[in-house]
């Protein structure tokens, strides 16, 4: 545990020792660029704050490409500063591109800072997007394929309907008997249904309703 702490402590001694002198050295830069005042100061806050911005958007994993851009951009400005104060430069003499440099800074710090830190990634949206799609296409397919494997009732077309019996007075069964029994003596065979219902003058279904009634012991 203390030496996790001690890596740690070192770590951020290191961080801020290299924060504090390229913030004087870019402070130094932009007095020696005729930026004097509380304009001085505000130079190196705005480098820090885009590399601050570019590292988040870096560790974000989410546009790499601009990140990197970006982060290249602030790096070089703080690197320049530190090197630009090495004694490489005279800041009684400083040249006239470095002004336009100095001066032209603070809109590109902001438009970095705003693409950095207000843009959306396309990138997660479209695959967020496209994974909902494929689920949703998933879960339609998984419904599709359960209705056609769902067994389908069946239903027997061939076999009408049997009628509902229909029902026969017994006094009618039992003359109906004696008028075929009488036939049946008379012609030696069995009476048939329109036979029946001519002798009964009953309809055609009471008729049958009647034979069916007389199939057991008609002969």
């Amino acid at each position: 545990m203390r030496a996790h702490l001690a890596r740690v402590d070192a770590v951020l001694v290191q961080a801020v020792i290299a924060a504090a002198l390229s913030f004087a050295h870019l402070h130094d830069i932009a007095m020696a660029a005729g930026q004097d005042g509380w304009k001085a100061w505000a130079y190196p806050v705005s480098v820090d704050l885009l590399l601050v911005a570019a590292w988040r958007r870096l560790r974000s994993g989410e546009a790499i490409a601009a990140g990197w851009c970006w982060f290249v951009i602030a790096l070089a400005a703080s690197l320049g500063a530190n090197v630009a104060t090495a004694g490489l430069l005279d800041l009684d003499d400083v040249p006239a591109w470095l002004r336009i440099l100095v001066a032209g800074w603070p809109a590109v710090a902001f438009l970095g800072g705003t693409l950095l830190a207000h843009s959306t990634p396309t990138t997660a949206v479209t695959a967020a997007e496209h994974g909902k799609d494929i689920e949703e296409h998933d879960q339609a397919g998984d419904a599709e394929l359960s209705r056609e494997e769902a067994p389908s009732p069946t239903v027997d077309v061939g076999a009408p309907p049997e009628p509902p019996a229909m029902p026969v007075p017994a006094a009618l069964v039992e003359h109906a008997r004696k008028v075929a029994a009488e036939h049946h003596t008379r012609t030696g065979t069995s009476i048939d249904t329109p036979t029946l219902r001519a002798r009964l003058g009953v309809p055609a279904p009471m008729a049958e309703a009647i034979a069916a009634h007389l199939t057991p012991t008609g002969s």
